[in-house]
């Protein structure tokens, strides 16, 4: 796409500015990023703080080093003449109508009459912001309300006023859907839009509910997460994600905004408990202390009732396992709190998306659209309404004499969305169905699956044909690798050449491709003592992988979210990779005491060797970054980490990624065989294994961390064999395998996996 923005110039450098500023530097475009001038000194010291916010290492607004670059910093007093030129200015600066009136008659005074300006406020309408301005200056003005963090956030709320041009919204559309990778949603001017209103409306009301029923936030945030398909910060996690003290003001400004008899208000009301931790500095993640605590070597949580912090224990429940198995239906069918728990807290939230139909949007997807895309969950309202049955919902709702909104009743026959061959359609306020329409090279799995019947699907994963294409899916729990995604995986490739398909696409639509494989499986061996059953599933693993290899068809992976250990190996040995703009990459497995074992170890050893032509190097680095667990944060980190080939590319936007791999499988080539490589043998083991020893002296290496590290080294080298020992593909991976038993067998590893499945911590030891 060619975009009429080439410049861009963002006002106001705090985290939602700052944000700004670093997505449009991830796209590649060059950006001013101004604030107040600071008396003394640097006068550009807030815009300066703002790039640092993007170098959070552990939530980095920047993709890689050159987007930095094309970030300049500066102050509204000395450089407010470098906006001059700018396509596109994004004002993000403190929500007062005054000082933004002030800087839009500035903005009017100098900037060219091309200049599109927009506001990221979620609380103050168009028409006061735009209050005695030149129509001219109306016309090419709007509303882009970003999601914090900006990078990873996928919603962009797009609003128009009364005389914004047709041509400013495409613009707009285009360039923050295809270049700044967004899912834009068409918003009406009304108070708090989409997402805000009906996501913080459904954290309220389960924050409110929690509280009034006596429930622990360890038992709320349990519930009221992976089982409903939303995040697992649940209610109380996520508050101290985003901060107590921020909702407090998030919540008073829509208590402002909303009109007077809106549901929203009856969950506003300040909680005693919460004013006094804002008022004690317990204001969440930011510092370590909100309703759970965590200072890096105890987990613990509050006591609703008194205040008080106990430690934190990972919630143990047959029925949190079953419904985390079997959805939502299983938690409204429970008897108990958990129950009544839940359908309060839905039936509110789902009759409140329902009530704003058709006032605020005619179009229920977009209630849908912006819930996934702005608060990461699964399924909208209306695709939860779906899977519960709009009938029991109603029925539920009657028995209990509550008022139930009429746009309701247009889901009793068929549903709200309904799928056949020609596709996906909505139901209207009207109730007439109206297909869904996406931007030209959109296509959406989620909703493709809809129309479609897997060719063969388990528990675990799916394979469907879809233009000629098999499209593989994984489809448990963090999509868990075991022998039952294996056995689809297996079955794609096997079945698709006999077919005559045109080749192979591993995706989903979920948050995560994959993050490895089931610990839990892992656990149970060792449990049991039963390693041969261990040794044959990864000798089964490997031979899938090796399949995918051998395979006369393309294979493309595409690969969203985290792909990291057992699930980073299968992108690994796919032909090519359409990977999304914030995948994460890389082999993790020495954090839970072992090694990758699916092939991982010596894709790596062949990539760095690719990449580098020096068998020592290559062997050296693949050690360092499968010892040290190293993550690839975007595609540019995987290609300076060998994880990615030259070949593969990434997309900005995953709502892309499905057409760009389905287009790409024709043209598509198979990379060469991999042939047997000289390994650099028993001295370089040496220098490896005195090095795990030098850094464990300095305290830097648990004893365990020594022991892993040893393996790695082992698989890499060839250990004690002489320099330049010829291995075979199949030599290296009966390596990785034995070394896997080996670790899996001692009592070190199995308290690391242990750990990490009760307490989702990684153990040092």
């Amino acid at each position: 796409m060619t975009s009429p923005i080439k410049k861009v110039g963002v006002i106001g450098a705090g985290t939602m500015g700052a944000g700004i500023a670093g997505q449009v530097a991830n796209a590649g475009i060059e950006v001013w990023l101004l604030d107040l001038p600071s008396d003394g000194g640097d006068a550009n010291v807030l815009s300066v703080k703002g790039l640092e916010r993007l170098k959070d290492p552990d939530m980095p607004g920047l993709m890689s080093k050159g987007a930095e670059k094309l970030i300049n910093l500066g102050n509204t007093r000395d450089h407010f003449h470098e906006l001059e030129d700018c396509d596109w200015i994004a004002e993000a600066v403190v929500e007062r109508l005054d000082v933004k009136q002030a800087l839009y008659r500035r903005l009017n005074d100098s900037c060219k009459k091309s200049t599109i300006i927009t506001s990221n406020t979620s609380t103050i309408p168009i028409k006061l912001l735009t209050e005695g301005m030149p129509t001219e200056f109306c016309e090419r003005f709007a509303i882009t309300h970003f999601f914090n963090p900006v990078r990873f956030m996928r919603l962009l709320e797009l609003v128009r006023g009364e005389f914004t041009r047709e041509d400013v919204m495409h613009t707009l559309d285009l360039f923050s859907e295809i270049k700044l990778g967004k899912g834009v949603i068409s918003c009406a001017d009304t108070p708090g839009f989409l997402a805000n209103r009906v996501g913080v409306f459904a954290i309220q009301c389960a924050l409110h509910t929690a509280f009034k029923l006596g429930l622990s936030p360890t038992e709320a945030d349990a519930f009221f997460g992976r089982p409903l398909g939303l995040p697992k910060t649940g209610v109380f996690g996520l508050y101290d994600l985003i901060g107590i003290d921020l909702m407090a003001d998030v919540v008073k400004s829509l208590v402002n905004i909303l009109p007077e008899n809106d549901a929203f208000h009856q969950f506003s009301a300040p909680i005693e408990l919460m004013t006094s931790m804002i008022a004690k500095g317990q204001t969440g993640n930011k510092n370590n202390k909100g309703f759970y605590k965590d200072d890096g070597e105890e987990k613990q949580v509050i006591n609703l009732q008194n205040g008080k912090y106990t430690n934190y224990e990972r919630l143990k429940s047959s029925l949190l396992e079953e419904s985390e198995r079997e959805g939502v239906k299983v938690l409204l069918k429970d008897p108990g709190t958990i129950g009544d728990f839940i359908w309060q807290v839905l039936s509110e939230t789902l009759c409140y998306a329902a009530s704003l139909v058709p006032d605020v949007t005619d179009n229920l997807t977009q209630i849908d659209d912006a819930m996934k895309l702005g608060y990461n969950w699964v399924k909208g309202p209306f695709e939860l309404l779906d899977e519960i049955g709009v009938s029991y919902f109603i029925d539920r709702l009657q028995k209990e004499d509550r008022e139930i909104p009429s746009f309701l009743t247009q889901g009793l026959t068929n549903g709200f969305y309904v799928g056949d061959k020609s596709g996906l359609s909505a139901i209207t306020s009207n109730g007439n169905l109206l297909p869904i329409t996406r931007s030209k090279g959109v296509l959406r799995f989620s909703e493709i699956r809809q129309t479609l019947s897997p060719i063969n699907s388990n528990v675990s994963a799916s394979w469907y044909e879809y233009e000629g294409a098999a499209i593989v899916e994984f489809h448990s729990k963090a999509n868990a690798l075991d022998a039952c995604s294996l056995d689809i995986l297996e079955d794609a490739v096997t079945e698709s050449k006999k077919m005559g398909l045109r080749g192979i696409v591993v995706h989903n639509d979920f948050h995560h491709f994959s993050c490895g494989v089931s610990l839990w499986s892992v656990r149970n061996c060792f449990e049991k003592e039963d390693f041969d059953s261990l040794d044959a599933f990864l000798v089964y693993f490997q031979e899938t992988m090796l399949k995918m290899r051998a395979c006369e068809l393309p294979i493309i992976a595409a690969p969203v979210g985290m792909s990291i250990g057992g699930g980073f190996e299968v992108v690994l040995h796919a032909d090519h990779v359409t990977s999304h703009a914030n995948s994460v990459m890389g082999l993790v497995e020495s954090f839970v005491g072992v090694v990758p074992a699916g092939g991982g170890c010596k894709e790596m050893l062949y990539r760095w060797r690719e990449k580098l032509e020096d068998n020592r190097k290559a062997a050296w680095n693949a050690f360092m970054n499968i010892g040290l667990g190293k993550l690839a944060n975007s595609p540019i980190e995987a290609n300076e980490l060998a994880m990615r080939r030259a070949t593969d590319i990434f997309h900005m936007n995953r709502d892309y990624m499905l057409e760009l791999s389905l287009s790409y499988l024709d043209s598509a080539k198979k990379p060469p065989d991999r042939r047997p490589i000289a390994l650099t043998g028993a001295a370089h083991f040496g220098e490896m294994t005195n090095w795990l020893a030098t850094n464990h002296k300095k305290g830097f290496l648990m004893p365990h961390d020594v022991n892993v590290g040893t393996e790695i080294a082992k698989i890499v080298t060839g250990g004690n064999c002489a320099e330049g020992t010829v291995f075979t593909e199949q030599g290296l991976l009966d390596a990785e395998r034995s070394s896997f038993i080996r670790l899996a067998k001692t009592p070190e590893t199995q308290a690391r996996i242990i750990a990490m499945l009760d307490n989702g911590k990684t153990l040092r030891n």
